[in-house]
């Protein structure tokens, strides 16, 4: 075990994780320069398009030190995103230490403070990195004052670093092995091995991503997944680089796979215990919770007769992604699809765009939700994350929704434009603190509802991309919520209702009904878009008609001859409208989804 360092790297996004990892790989020169490509770890094209991990990647680097001695260092990527951040606490349960990556020209932001906070709750040894030190803009002196001041940490250790260039790796590599300490366990002791993540392979079923903390585990052993509380066969266990390799045993301290012909990623919970079905470990490894989903939302194919292989496509994709959730759905606007729990916004997006782009499906999502609490007049408590299935509001006691507690880190300039956005989006200022004389941390209690829709869009822009955001879900608090249709020709279309507080109903329903006179094509008939909160109309805008001009044959003549004419159109425009049908395009159920034009 002296010579084994389990390690993870972990970074605000941005900051240059995937490409310090790269180096590493390249360093240990177990890929070949022709198999070589940039972000190695990321293995699907979303991340690669979007410089984000999303699924994170396990590697064993051979390393022959300065002292001559061999070591293999354990590196166990994260992903880079605040829906992500359980997968984040287990993959850093499974270390000894991390390096802390900080953008030269950057600084410290908000995941990088928060990130440093995980890793000192599992008592991580921390190596800060700044990293991008080749660009023009880069101030390593003021980054670290940052490192000093804002994470407490000892600015003299940090190393220099341009993953980009090369510069400094074999820093890294030196201070990973001389810094960090080796695992401690006992591999005589009983079995007990948390699981930090999972994949799916089509060939050999779910493969266990595992840390062992004591004992050993050999291929033939029947082991017991604690909080599953199932039994399993293991026929193969190995360590990964780059490929998987079989080993003859994993011991005490080791990072490494195991097969046991598990049939789905469902079935093996990230933070579950593993431990040996004969001789059973006395208690499970601290921490493991369920993953919830937070945000909600209806997905429907495009063309109804899609509907058999959106339901082939939603089985795949839950194989290689347990925290998506989905039941059947129907709604009478969009026919039958599913409606599917999400961890947050990226993850919705990225579910959405694997969905159309590895199974060719074109999609339409309704309007993000979350989970509210209500309490019925009978004291009876339900969970709504579907405006279909909102009670009526007579027999509603008590409605509450959830609240986060986010974290913003702005330049002291941009302190009141972030301060009314928040007021705006019903924030409560619980904290500020500056960091920096030019730096300032903001902390609001904020409802996720309010989160859900752009609110990191416009935080953006109004910081011109300096602001960062990072959140925890706190709470359940009262609130006035209110249940939104929109009603197209006095009928209500299910797919476009919203769960929204009283005060921004008028608001919400403004706009949605301006996307939709936009969207929708005009008819033969006038179309009234209209937003409703139970029998009364908040909002209305009205697609005009087409019309023909049936008094062009009248040149001069008696007035009350282009009357009857006009009359007579009337009279067949409103038969029209009573049995015409309004087609609603998929653009007009996208506009209003992006309608938060506040």
């Amino acid at each position: 075990m002296d010579n084994i360092r389990n390690f993870s790297i972990i970074a605000h996004i941005d900051h240059g994780k995937s490409t310090l990892s790269d180096r590493l790989i390249q360093k240990a020169d177990i890929i070949s320069e022709r198999d070589f490509h940039d972000q190695m770890l990321d293995t699907m094209d979303i991340e690669r398009e979007r410089g984000i991990t999303i699924k994170s990647q396990t590697i064993r680097l051979p390393y022959t030190a300065s002292d001559g001695k061999n070591y293999f260092l354990n590196l166990i990527d994260t992903p880079g995103h605040v829906d992500f951040s359980y997968e984040v606490s287990r993959a850093l349960k499974s270390c000894e230490g991390a390096l802390l990556i900080i953008d030269a020209s950057q600084g410290v932001e908000a995941q990088t403070l928060a990130n440093l906070y995980l890793a000192l709750e599992h008592n991580l040894e921390i190596i800060p990195v700044i990293n991008k030190i080749d660009l023009p803009s880069a101030d390593i002196e003021r980054v670290r004052g940052q490192i000093a001041e804002d994470l407490g940490l000892d600015p003299d250790t940090a190393l220099l670093v341009s993953a980009k260039e090369g510069i400094g790796i074999e820093s890294v590599l030196e201070t990973i092995v001389f810094k960090l300490p080796p695992p401690k366990g006992d591999p005589k002791a009983p079995l007990r091995a948390l699981i930090f993540d999972s994949h799916y392979d089509s060939f050999r079923g779910t493969v266990v991503h595992v840390r062992l903390f004591d004992g050993t585990l050999r291929p033939g052993e029947t082991i017991r997944f604690l909080h599953n509380d199932t039994t399993h066969k293991v026929e193969e266990v190995g360590t990964f680089q780059m490929e998987r390799l079989a080993q003859p045993l994993l011991s005490a301290g080791e990072v490494g796979y195991i097969l046991a012909g598990i049939k789905t990623v469902s079935d093996t919970r990230i933070g579950d215990t593993i431990t040996n079905n004969k001789r059973p470990c006395e208690r499970a490894l601290a921490g493991f919770k369920e993953t919830k989903p937070v945000v909600f939302s209806s997905i429907y194919p495009v063309a109804s007769d899609d509907y058999e292989d959106l339901a082939a496509a939603m089985e795949k994709l839950t194989l290689n992604d347990a925290s998506l959730i989905y039941e059947k759905d129907s709604s009478a606007a969009l026919g039958f699809g599913f409606r599917c729990g999400f961890l947050g916004l990226l993850h919705l997006e990225v579910v959405q765009e694997r969905l159309e782009r590895e199974y060719d499906l074109s999609l339409i999502l309704t309007a993000p939700s979350v989970r509210y609490e209500v309490v019925t007049t009978d004291h009876e408590t339900m969970i709504i994350d579907n405006p279909a299935h909102y009670p009526d509001p007579a027999s509603i006691a008590i409605a509450r929704e959830p609240f986060i507690r986010a974290a913003i880190i702005v330049p002291e300039r941009y302190m009141g434009a972030v301060m009314k956005l928040c007021m705006d989006r019903r924030g409560i200022n619980k904290n500020y603190q500056y960091l920096t004389s030019a730096r300032l941390e903001m902390i609001f209690d904020l409802p996720l509802a309010e989160v859900v829709y752009d609110f990191y869009d416009k935080l953006k822009s109004i910081t011109q991309g300096y602001g960062s955001f990072d959140y925890e879900i706190k709470d359940y608090r009262d609130t006035d919520l209110a249940k939104l249709d929109i009603l197209i020709n006095g009928e209500r279309v299910d797919a476009l209702s919203q769960l929204v507080h009283r005060d921004r109903a008028v608001e919400r329903a403004r706009s949605a009904c301006e996307s939709l006179r936009e969207e929708i094509p005009r008819q033969m008939f006038k179309i009234a878009i209209q937003g409703a909160i139970g029998g009364k109309i908040i909002a209305r805008e009205t697609v005009s008609a087409f019309r023909k001009d049936v008094t062009a044959k009248c040149y001069g003549g008696d007035i009350t001859r282009k009357r009857k004419l006009l009359e007579k159109q009337k009279k067949g425009k409103k038969r029209m409208k009573m049995v015409g049908k309004v087609e609603i395009p998929q653009s007009a159920f996208l506009s209003v989804l992006k309608s938060d034009k506040d």
